[in-house]
This record gives C-alpha cells, sequence and structure tokens, in this order.
C-alpha cells in the first residue's frame, strides 16, 4: 500500500490528469495522491478501506508537514498533490498561509463536522481532535486549585511544571488560543508565570512529561490525551506509569478544554480534485472516525460517534469551540510572546 518517494513521484508523473479536467474524467483516473505528515501506521489501513470501498486508489507520500507545503509550492501548477493531510491547526494555517489549498463546497462536510472544525471558507475541515490537559502526580496528591490553564501561572505551583519547548506546535496552539480566548496581554503574564513554575528546562515529548510526572521529577505537566490513552491501553509496565497519575480537563467552568486536531484540505492544483472531495468526504465517514479513534487513541471529529475505550476511560469534558482557524492566525504572536517570556 505505501509507496517509496521515488516509486510515488513516478507513479503521480504517469497518472496524473492536467489540473481543470471536469470531475467525471478525474473519477476515471481512480486515484488521489496524499501528501500526508500524519506518521501512524494505522492509517494504511484507513487508506486500504477508501480504496476497498470506492476502487480509487490512494498514492501516499509522507514527511513532515513544513516539507510537504514546500514542495507544493515548489512543485507549484505541476504538483501530483490532492489532498493535504497533517496534524494540528497551526500547521493547517501554514498550508492556508502558503495559498496552496483550495474552498471545497461539500454538504456531506458541512453536515457531518461541527463549524468549529471547519475553516470558515472551507480550505480545510478537521478529522479527528486531542485535548491538551494537565496531569499531576497522585502520590504527591491533586494540586489544590488547578483548574484551568490560567492556574498554571499561580506562583503555588513554583518549580513543580514540565512542559515541552516553546517550539512545540502543540504548545503554540495553547497560547493561540488564549490570546484568542484573553487577550495578547494575558496570554503574555501568563507565559511569564508559567516560566517561573518550571521544574526543569523545556524538553522531551508528551511521553517524557508523562514519565516526568509518574516519577516524581515534577508534579505537574500538559500533555495530549492520545498520548495518556496509550499508557492506559498499553503494556503492564505503561499501564503501571498511567495509574500514578490524575488528569485534569481545564477551564469546565469557561471556554472549555483546548483541543488540537488533524485536518486536510485539498491541494488547490489537483489533478484528480473529484477523487479528492471523495476521500474528504469518506474521512469523516463513521468507518473512517473508527480508524481514527480506535487507530490512534483519537476522538471523532464527527459529532455523536463515540471515542475508543482507553480514551473515554480518561473521562467527559468540554471542548473549548473557538473555530481552530483562530489558533492557526494567533501562531506568530504566540511565539513572540515565548520568546518574550524566556520560554525555551
Amino acid at each position: 500500500m505505501k509507496k517509496s518517494i521515488a516509486a510515488g513521484l513516478l507513479a503521480f508523473a504517469m497518472t496524473a490528469c492536467a489540473p481543470g479536467e471536469d470531475a467525471e474524467t478525474e473519477t476515471d483516473a481512480g486515484e488521489v495522491n496524499l501528501y500526508s505528515s500524519r506518521h501512524y501506521d494505522t492509517d494504511l489501513a484507513l487508506y486500504e478501506d477508501f480504496t476497498a470501498q470506492t476502487g480509487i486508489e490512494v498514492n501516499l507520500i509522507e514527511a513532515e508537514a513544513d516539507a510537504l507545503i514546500e514542495r507544493i509550492q515548489s512543485e507549484d501548477e505541476f504538483s501530483p498533490a490532492d489532498i493535504l493531510i497533517t496534524v494540528d491547526a497551526g500547521r493547517l494555517w501554514r498550508a492556508e498561509e502558503a495559498g496552496v489549498l483550495s474552498p471545497v463546497e461539500s454538504d456531506v462536510l458541512a453536515e457531518r463536522l461541527p463549524i468549529y472544525l471547519r475553516h470558515p471558507e472551507n480550505l480545510w475541515f478537521g478529522l479527528s481532535t486531542r485535548a491538551r490537559v494537565i496531569i499531576y502526580n497522585k502520590e504527591a496528591g491533586e494540586p489544590e486549585g488547578l483548574e484551568t490553564y490560567a492556574d498554571l501561572a499561580d506562583p503555588a505551583f513554583e518549580g513543580e511544571i514540565c512542559i515541552r519547548s516553546s517550539s512545540n506546535i502543540y504548545n503554540i496552539s495553547l497560547l493561540s488560543s488564549i490570546i484568542a480566548n484573553r487577550g495578547a496581554e494575558a496570554a503574555e503574564e501568563w507565559a511569564k508565570g508559567v516560566v517561573s513554575n518550571f521544574a526543569r528546562d523545556p524538553q522531551g515529548n508528551d511521553t517524557a512529561q508523562i514519565e516526568a510526572v509518574a516519577s516524581g521529577e515534577c508534579r505537574i505537566a500538559v500533555v495530549n490525551t492520545y498520548y495518556l490513552a496509550r499508557f492506559a491501553g498499553g503494556d503492564e509496565e505503561q499501564k503501571a506509569i498511567y495509574d500514578q497519575l490524575g488528569v485534569i480537563f481545564p477551564d469546565q467552568d469557561g471556554a472549555g478544554t483546548h483541543i488540537n486536531i488533524s485536518g486536510a484540505g485539498v491541494v488547490k492544483t489537483a489533478p484528480n480534485r473529484a477523487n479528492a472531495v471523495r476521500f474528504l468526504e469518506y474521512l469523516t465517514s463513521e468507518s473512517a472516525q473508527r480508524y481514527f479513534a480506535d487507530g490512534n487513541n483519537e476522538y471523532p471529529a464527527v459529532s455523536g460517534l463515540e471515542a475508543n475505550s482507553a480514551v473515554e476511560m480518561l473521562g467527559d469534558f468540554k471542548p473549548d469551540t473557538l473555530n481552530a482557524s483562530e489558533i492557526g492566525s494567533n501562531q506568530r504572536e504566540a511565539v513572540q510572546i515565548f520568546d518574550r517570556a524566556g520560554w525555551n
């Protein structure tokens, strides 16, 4: 199913239709060319399911999001890419800013996806979500007064917080949401307060934060739910680590817990546009949403569908319904705030 970059490009060059062909001809081509920065093997089963249902072959190129965006730009009108899939609103915003996506009008997508998970001009669509939650060491006790993201800046938690670096897209998007909800001045005060509460210099991924809290190196951390669910549903060693953690869904009496998304858009020069739209619509079907939920411990983007048991055991929560496009548009300011705050 998965092709090498060289093989994929050869296939694209031999079979891609010229931009602007009508939908009937595009569908007859029988393929869709996917550029994806998602690196989960379980996604391959999802693509195979789409082919089984439609007969349309999926040609896959995988790389980091920024590299894929630059590649589409450099390929320009000759790009074979039909769909760009990536993780986090910030990266979708980068694709939007680069001008590589085109609007999609689809009653199916409009009906299935809540408005806050769709770009206002339909340049991209959320496919799955993860919540960014606070965890704490159970043995040290639930931190009193820690109910919101804002509380992380409270001097009461000095020396207790572990977290990823400011260059991490999840942290950039979290701060972007705080800018949107509370304003830039409050966001900067928050960032400075959190820096004052670091237990160690920012480092590692979310797995490293989970292990640091479980070991007692720090009392508090901020992580994505799908990392937690991996531990909750993992082997005995991982479950033992998870059992040492408490989970707080922040801001349940306010805006709600920040979520980030996996999403996709149709490339503006897509040679197989009709197939690309059909693939996007498939990704919001119940069968595809189950692959996202069960394969990578993500929350389905489509309302009314349940997450898998490892995610469900984390608890119910109210999500922040801030439109994901606003999270993207505040990225630059968030990076500047992090720099001024000394969050390395």
